[in-house]
């Protein structure tokens, strides 16, 4: 068996759980973006080249009210601002990877990052092949959910309200999940602090970006004190 077949059979069960919430929240967008009047074609690339859940969601509000430049990119930057702590997390863990990289990169998605943290390979497994394989998988999963809800869409007519609420349900799945798997909790509740802080200070509308910028200040200073208990990923 080569390296690569190796590699795929090792990713697969990590994905397992991702498949299961990403078919039911790909599933919720492709029958919201049908409910819009978008066809099957508009969910295969939304989630084939966006592939951010929580913004592909918000992308529907922007296609309803007609394409602004700068206030989707203002948007994306403010609704998926925490990518940019997740990437300088993984600049270790991506180095050697060579041309899978950039899809790496690419493919970070919150439950991705979650099991490449979580996640160690056997010795003889190659890691940046299973890497690959768990972040090309768990993509596979949400552009299936995407054209599974919007076929659905198009063939049964139900009211729709409401059911964007599955985005939040998961993350605070992935929450409990990752506060009962950690040994240290100052990560969590320095994002919980700072949050609910900024969001007192700054406004419901306002607040994200103030709340990541205080989030990565004190993760700085008390970085060594979370490294030291073992709070960062443990892929080797």
């Amino acid at each position: 068996m080569n390296k690569k077949a190796k590699a795929f059979r090792a990713a697969l069960p990590y994905t397992l759980p991702v498949f299961a919430g990403y078919i039911v929240l790909g599933t919720a967008y492709g029958i919201l973006l049908n409910s819009k009047g978008y066809s099957i074609i508009w969910a295969v690339l939304t989630s084939l080249f966006i592939y951010a859940g929580s913004m592909q969601f918000v992308s529907l509000s922007l296609l309803a009210a007609g394409f602004h430049p700068f206030y989707a990119c203002i948007m994306t930057l403010t609704v998926n601002a925490r990518h940019l702590f997740y990437g300088i997390s993984m600049l270790s863990k991506f180095q050697g990877t060579g041309g899978k990289k950039p899809y790496l990169i690419f493919g970070l998605t919150d439950e991705t990052f979650s099991i490449l943290c979580s996640a160690t390979p056997q010795n003889e497994i190659d890691k940046g092949w299973f890497m690959f394989f768990i972040t090309l998988l768990d993509q596979i999963y949400w552009v299936s959910g995407s054209i599974l809800g919007s076929i659905l869409g198009s063939i049964i007519h139900f009211n729709t309200n409401g059911i964007d609420f599955v985005l939040t349900a998961l993350f605070i799945v992935i929450f409990i999940n990752q506060w009962k798997s950690a040994t240290n909790h100052i990560p969590v509740l320095t994002g919980l602090g700072a949050s609910i802080l900024c969001r007192m200070i700054f406004g419901a509308s306002d607040f994200i970006i103030p709340s990541m910028i205080a989030i990565l200040f004190i993760v700085t200073v008390f970085q060594n004190k979370i490294e030291s208990e073992n709070t960062t990923c443990h892929l080797q």
